[in-house]
């Protein structure tokens, strides 16, 4: 049995660009994962009120570093993703919006959405 070097390789990710869809597909099962992440951050925050008055202060001060503000706000803006993209699931679910247009437009409504109830939520809290 022989090789043959003259057949062309399959894509990789250098080569083939990835359609939005693909994108936002991958970046779901991405917030899914950040958002299991996020859990661990609540808990820590529930085990700070549980643990008592001291625990709940040295809670309260690491929660205000930039970094954990950081982190905070990128499960927002998760959770606002993984919410948007569960509604388009659904509409799919119901057999809509297959073409090729339709799944690059609602892509943009979703990607928009997603800023906005992010910035949304900048204000509320």
């Amino acid at each position: 049995m022989t090789s043959n070097n003259s057949r062309p390789l399959s894509p990789h990710l250098q080569v083939y660009k990835l359609p939005l869809t693909g994108i936002i597909s991958i970046t779901h099962r991405i917030t899914g994962v950040a958002l299991c992440c996020g859990l661990l951050l609540l808990g820590a925050m529930l085990v700070s009120v549980a643990s008592g008055e001291l625990a709940y202060a040295a809670m309260q001060t690491w929660l205000h570093t930039l970094w954990v503000q950081l982190i905070f706000w990128a499960n927002i803006l998760a959770l606002n993703f993984h919410i948007c993209h569960g509604i388009r699931h659904l509409i799919w679910d119901a057999g809509l919006s297959f073409d090729k247009y339709t799944l690059e437009r609602y892509a943009l409504y979703e990607l928009s959405a997603t800023m906005f109830l992010t910035t949304l939520c900048l204000f509320i809290l």
